[in-house]
C-alpha cells in the first residue's frame, strides 16, 4: 500500500495528535533548536486535511509538510540518502548559493552522505540563509548512526565532530533567533548519545503506538477499500481491540497477507499474528505466554486463587483503581507459581509476556533494549509481565562492574512499575523461590504490593486434589484408583512438579508395557523407584523466607501459625550460614 492513504469520516482524531502539539507549543516557546522525536516514528501518521477528510502519511513528511510546512528551507539527512530537500526549488536554491561562493565545491560534496562534509556544507548554507530571515528546518533520520550510545573513547573523530556539531546547534544564538530547528529521528532513546538525550536545551517527544480508535478507523478504511477479510462473527471494534500493541503498518501488513493467502481474519488468525508481530518488533526480547488453563485448573492454594479471582472479577468491570500495581509470588520450587501466574490470565483472557534477555555486553545496548520493551508494555495494555527467578534478573541497585548499566536498569525498571498511571492495565508478576534476595524496593507498596506465596500440599485431602488434578492436566488414561492408599503406603511428602513427573513415567512405563491406559501397578512401581532430588536445606530455606513475606495467615502453613517470627528470621539465618551465604 502507498505511504499516503486518504480516509475520510474520522471526525474524532483531532487535527493535531497530542504529541504533534506537544512538539508545537515547546517549538514555540523559542527555548532551544534541537528537538528528538522517538518510538512509533516508522509508522502511519493520521492528519486532517480537509472536513471529514485524513491523510495517512510518513513522519518526515507528516513533520515537513504539517508540523513545519511553512518553512522556507526543509532539509533531510541520514547517512544513505545524504543530503536532500523538500522540493526541487529548495535544492535549486542551495546548489547556486554554495557553488557561487566556491566554484570548485561539487555537488556529490553539497549532497554528500559523509556527515563532516554535509554538516560543514549545510552549517554554512543556513548561517547565510538566516541572515536573510528565512525559516530553516533540517530532519536527520536514523539519529543513532551518527551519535550512538557509546562511550567517547570509542566514538571516531566522525562521531565526536556530529556530537559537537549538534551539541553547538543546540545552543547557537543565530539559529534560535533566525528560526533554524534541527530534528532528530530515532525510534529508541537509549540508541542516542545520552550527552545529546539528557542535555537540558534538548526536547524530547515520543509518538506512541495508535490507540484502539485510530486502529479502528485504519481497519474501516482497508475494509470499505475491500482490503480487509473479516469472519463473519467478528468487526473491525472487535480486531481494534485486540491488535493493542500493533502499529498501523502491522495492521496494513496483517491484512495484506491475510487478504493474499485468502484467510478470513479470524480470532485465532488475529492472536497468531499478533503474537508473531510483537515477538519480531521486541527482537526477541519479549515472550508471550499462552495459557489454555483458568484458576480452576489449579489445586490447592485456594488464598491465592481466591484473590486473583478477586483481581480478574475487578479487572473485567473496568475497576483498574482497586487493583495492585503488581503481585510478588514467592515459594519453594515446584509449587507451580508461573503455572498459577498462567492461569490468572487464561482467566481474564489477557496477554501475558516474559521478558528474555534483554543485556548486551555493548554500551548502552541494554538500556535500548529495555526501552523498546517497556514501550511496547504500554501499548499492549492491558498485558501481564511475568518476571520468573526475579531476584536474579531485576539485580539491585548497588551492582558493580558494568559501569553502572545494572543499576540504571535496576532504577528504569522500579520507576515504570511504580507509576500509576498503568494501575490495572500492566499487572507485574514478580516470581520467585527467594523473595529475601528481591530488594525492597520492587516489594514497598506502590511496585509489588501484593505478597502471595505457595507451598506444598499439608494433607491427603490436597495430595488427593492435586494428583485428580494434574491428571486431567496431563490428559491422563488412569485405572481407577484411590490416590490416598498410594500416598498412606508411600511416604509421599514431594512437591506438586515431583508428581507431575511421577505421572510421566507411569506414563511411559505404561507405553512400554502395552497396556491402553496406566495401571495400579504403574504407578507402584514408579512410585516405588522414585527418588526426588536431595536438597532438603535449600527447601526448607526456601519455605521460611515464603512464610516470612506472607501477609496474612491463611496462606500459611498450619505448622507454621503459632511460629514466633523472630525464631523464624533466627532460622532462616541458620541456614544461610549452613549454605554458606552471606547475612
Amino acid at each position: 500500500m502507498a505511504e499516503q492513504l486518504i480516509l475520510k469520516n474520522l471526525p474524532f482524531i483531532r487535527i493535531l495528535p497530542a504529541w504533534a502539539q506537544d512538539l508545537s507549543y515547546k517549538y514555540l516557546s523559542k527555548t532551544t533548536n534541537l528537538y528528538i522525536i522517538h518510538g512509533n516514528i516508522m509508522d502511519f501518521l493520521p492528519h486532517q486535511m480537509n472536513e471529514g477528510e485524513f491523510n495517512f502519511t510518513k513522519l518526515q513528511n507528516y513533520v515537513s509538510e504539517v508540523l513545519f510546512g511553512n518553512r522556507d528551507v526543509i532539509v533531510y539527512y541520514d547517512r544513505s540518502s545524504g543530503v536532500t530537500f523538500c522540493t526541487p526549488e529548495m535544492k535549486r536554491e542551495y546548489m547556486k548559493a554554495m557553488q557561487g561562493k566556491n566554484n570548485e565545491t561539487s555537488e556529490a560534496d553539497l549532497l554528500s552522505t559523509d556527515p563532516i562534509k554535509a554538516f560543514h556544507n549545510l552549517e554554512s548554507y543556513f548561517y547565510d540563509t538566516a541572515r536573510k530571515n528565512k525559516r530553516i528546518v533540517l530532519i536527520i533520520d536514523y539519529a543513532e548512526t551518527i551519535i550512538p550510545n557509546s562511550d567517547l573513547s570509542q566514538y571516531s573523530e566522525e562521531d565526536r565532530f556530529c556530537l559537537v556539531t549538534l551539541n553547538r546547534w543546540a545552543h547557537d544564538p543565530i539559529f534560535t533567533a533566525s528560526d533554524v530547528s534541527i530534528i532528530l529521528l530515532t525510534e529508541t532513546l537509549g540508541d542516542l548519545s545520552p550527552r545529546i538525550v539528557r542535555a537540558p536545551v534538548t526536547i524530547k517527544v515520543n509518538i506512541p503506538i495508535p490507540d484502539d480508535k485510530v486502529r479502528e478507523s485504519f481497519l474501516n478504511f482497508l475494509d470499505r477499500n475491500d482490503k480487509l477479510l473479516l469472519a463473519d462473527d467478528i468487526s473491525t471494534a472487535e480486531v481494534a481491540k485486540v491488535t493493542s500493541g500493533l502499529n498501523l503498518v502491522n495492521l496494513n501488513q496483517m491484512a495484506a497477507e491475510s487478504y493474499q493467502e485468502g484467510k478470513d481474519i479470524t480470532l485465532q488468525y488475529l492472536r497468531m499474528k499478533k503474537k508473531d508481530i510483537i515477538e519480531s518488533e521486541a527482537i526477541g526480547l519479549l515472550e508471550f505466554i499462552e495459557s489454555e488453563h483458568a484458576l480452576d485448573m489449579v489445586s490447592g492454594h485456594e488464598f491465592v486463587k481466591k484473590r486473583f479471582k478477586s483481581a480478574a472479577k475487578a479487572i473485567k468491570s473496568g475497576r483498574f483503581d482497586v487493583l495492585p500495581m503488581g503481585y510478588l509470588i514467592a515459594g519453594p520450587v515446584g509449587t507451580g507459581k508461573s503455572f498459577m501466574v498462567s492461569a490468572f490470565t487464561g482467566e481474564i483472557g489477557i496477554p501475558m509476556v516474559k521478558f528474555r534477555n534483554f543485556r548486551s555486553k555493548w554500551q548502552g545496548v541494554t538500556e535500548a533494549n529495555l526501552e523498546k520493551c517497556l514501550n511496547l508494555l504500554k501499548a499492549m495494555a492491558p498485558v501481564g509481565v511475568m518476571i520468573d527467578e526475579a531476584d536474579a534478573f531485576l539485580g539491585d541497585r548497588n551492582q558493580e562492574g558494568d559501569n553502572g548499566t545494572s543499576n540504571r536498569i535496576f532504577a528504569q525498571i522500579a520507576s515504570f512499575m511504580g507509576n500509576t498511571e498503568y494501575r490495572g492495565k500492566i499487572i507485574w508478576f514478580l516470581i520467585t523461590c527467594r523473595p529475601d534476595l528481591l530488594p525492597i524496593d520492587l516489594k514497598r507498596q506502590g511496585r509489588a504490593e501484593e505478597h502471595l506465596a505457595l507451598f506444598y500440599p499439608e494433607n491427603l485431602e490436597e495430595k488427593n486434589h492435586l494428583f485428580k488434578t494434574l491428571c486431567k492436566k496431563l490428559d491422563l488414561r488412569i485405572q481407577k484408583i484411590n490416590p490416598n492408599d498410594l500416598f498412606r503406603r508411600h511416604r509421599f511428602d514431594y512437591s506438586g512438579a515431583d508428581l507431575e513427573s511421577v505421572l510421566i513415567r507411569a506414563k511411559l512405563l505404561s507405553a512400554m508395557n502395552g497396556h491402553i491406559f496406566i495401571t495400579k501397578g504403574d504407578l507402584e512401581e514408579t512410585i516405588h523407584d522414585f527418588v526426588p532430588p536431595a536438597y532438603p536445606h535449600e527447601i526448607e530455606l526456601q519455605t521460611l523466607v515464603a512464610v516470612l513475606e506472607c501477609t496474612s495467615r491463611e496462606m500459611v502453613p498450619k505448622k507454621y501459625h503459632n511460629l514466633d517470627r523472630t525464631k523464624l528470621v533466627n532460622q532462616i539465618q541458620e541456614l544461610k550460614v549452613l549454605l554458606g551465604e552471606k547475612l
